[in-house]
């Protein structure tokens, strides 16, 4: 059991009004709202720490450098990497699929090969592989997707072949809630020999996740999604995986040695972080994790999924509402439209009562596109979200439908 108001103390955004309403924050799966701790550890490493990393021999170099890589040490242990060097610091999701998909896709990825996506993807998770199956004439495949927005597994195992070199796959979507089953996708990956990318932006904080366990080759995510700070975000790949790809960008620790004749490469992870990396926000996340570790997946999970489950059942029992995306397992995110309402103007509606949820396509127009829609608005929940909230939601979307 949590103590919620505990939890809403360490939040001060939180703690103030919007539009003369106090501030109920439904917009997580866009971006989290970061604790004291986080914004501390920020403040406290730009005032007495200020430095860059892994080259000076001084004493601001050294707790700097130490800040960055107890982060790296912590976050191998929150993902259950066999070892830190496994992971890599990035921008983001984004980043990381990117530098996969440059690195993987140039070594890798030959004239007929086929990476496999699905229907549900962030575009982060289309258009780096679109880029570089069009530069090697590979094939990009799509697994669809039911009406209710589960994957057609039948048609996945279908789509593979010896052809298959990559799938890259969303574990939970941004757009319907839908948790995919990742450790069943990688094994029948595996069996047909193609390695596995899970895009995890929307579950690492939210859902216990284990890369051993799910065995997956590279896995991605954001900081500021799980608390942490902007300009952050982790790859994970397998110790063997990333020794077998090229680097992705040419510059600072990722070298050993150069000459105008010949560069030699950094050791994993140093051989995928060029130039100087967001020093500060890195450290600033170790306390973003803390803060997760402390409350225990299990108890984020379980308040989530009674915010979820409350808003799903309120919002089917409220005339005009349409729920897009009905999975059967989900996790923490509700799309919906109202009719005789433009979803923009439901959004607004929402904010007038200092409601915020996202309006839009969420970046996956090809699911839009499935759908027949322009887009939906978006309530998603955090671990500081409450049932009042929630209560308070469904109260004010029932005013919109009845006026």
């Amino acid at each position: 059991m949590i103590d919620i108001n505990a939890i809403r103390e360490q939040f001060p955004v939180l703690h103030q009004e919007v539009n003369g309403h106090p501030l109920v924050y439904f917009d997580n799966a866009a971006t989290s709202q970061k604790p004291q701790r986080v914004i501390d550890a920020l403040l406290h490493y730009y005032r007495f720490d200020n430095s860059n990393i892994h080259r000076g021999v001084h004493t601001l170099a050294d707790r700097a450098t130490e800040g960055f890589e107890d982060t790296r040490k912590l976050l191998a242990r929150f993902i259950n990497a066999a070892e830190s060097e496994e992971v890599i610091f990035t921008k983001g999701t984004t980043e990381g699929i990117n530098l996969v998909a440059q690195s993987f896709g140039r070594s890798m990825l030959r004239q007929g090969d086929e990476v496999i996506i699905s229907a549900m993807e962030h575009h982060s998770n289309i258009v780096p592989w679109q880029m570089i199956c069009q530069e090697k004439g590979a094939v990009l495949k799509v697994i669809p997707v039911s009406p209710e927005g589960e994957l057609l597994m039948d048609e996945y195992a279908r789509q593979l072949s010896p052809k298959t070199r990559m799938v890259s796959i969303v574990h939970v979507s941004n757009t319907l809630g839908t948790v995919n089953p990742v450790k069943k996708i990688t094994e029948m990956a595996h069996e047909a020999g193609a390695k596995v990318l899970i895009d995890a932006a929307q579950s690492v904080g939210h859902l216990p996740l284990d890369v051993q366990e799910i065995d997956c080759d590279f896995l991605v995510f954001s900081a500021h999604k799980i608390y942490g700070p902007t300009g952050v975000g982790v790859l994970y790949g397998k110790r063997a995986e990333l020794e077998a790809i090229p680097p992705y960008q040419g510059g600072g620790s990722m070298i050993r040695d150069v000459h105008f004749e010949k560069t030699t490469y950094n050791d994993i992870p140093y051989k995928f972080e060029a130039g100087t990396p967001t020093i500060g926000e890195v450290v600033a996340f170790k306390p973003a994790i803390e803060f997760i570790n402390e409350l225990g997946k299990p108890a984020i999970h379980a308040h989530e999924d009674q915010l979820f489950r409350r808003a799903m059942e309120g919002l089917k029992a409220i005339p005009g509402v349409q729920l897009v995306g009905t999975p059967a397992e989900a996790s923490g995110i509700v799309s919906f439209l109202l009719e005789n309402t433009h979803l923009f103007d439901t959004g607004m509606l929402l904010d007038a009562r200092g409601i915020a949820v996202r309006t839009g396509h969420h970046c996956t127009q090809p699911l839009m596109e499935l759908y027949g829609i322009e887009g939906t608005c978006r309530a998603s929940f955090a671990v500081y979200n409450t049932v009042e909230e929630v209560d308070y939601f469904l109260e004010s979307v029932e005013k919109i439908t009845s006026r």
